[in-house]
């Protein structure tokens, strides 16, 4: 069974998503084996986003990602990471379709920029198994 790490980020908690999206999850039948609110330090998106962090949004990234809590969690099941980044949509939700998370909640992105995309998923076994370790001590299914 494949796991997959993903996050309802602050936007989707503060406008009150999470039980959306998480009903699409299990109605997809999808395991939720992890699921936490927590307020993310900047040291943790450092680590979470480490290939990002010369860029120049990156200060912008880790401001929304830190503005209020969010959901971490992991989901377990068949072909759970490209379900997943199919169910979540395009990463700008001006381009995500209808019918996807984003698609249908994110908003996109305003004249100062910033794209609030609701959530977030692995995009490989490699990154599942990096960032639920990262977000939750966990290596290899531990």
């Amino acid at each position: 069974m494949e796991r997959t790490f993903f996050i309802i980020k602050p936007d989707g908690v503060a406008r009150g998503l999470v039980g959306d999206v998480l009903k699409r999850i299990e109605r997809r039948g999808f395991v939720i084996e992890r699921l936490e609110l927590r307020q993310a330090s900047s040291d943790l998106l450092k680590e979470h986003y480490r290939d990002l962090v010369q860029k120049p949004f990156f200060p912008e990234l880790e401001a929304y990602m830190t503005q209020g809590p969010l959901i971490a969690g992991v989901i377990s099941g068949n072909r759970v990471i490209s379900s997943w980044r199919t169910m979540m949509g395009a990463t700008n939700p001006k381009d995500a379709q209808p019918g996807t998370i984003r698609g249908d909640f994110a908003q996109a992105p305003g004249e100062t920029g910033g794209i609030y995309n609701v959530v977030h998923g692995s995009d490989s076994k490699e990154s599942a198994e990096r960032e639920i370790a990262i977000w939750f001590g966990e290596r290899n299914g531990d």
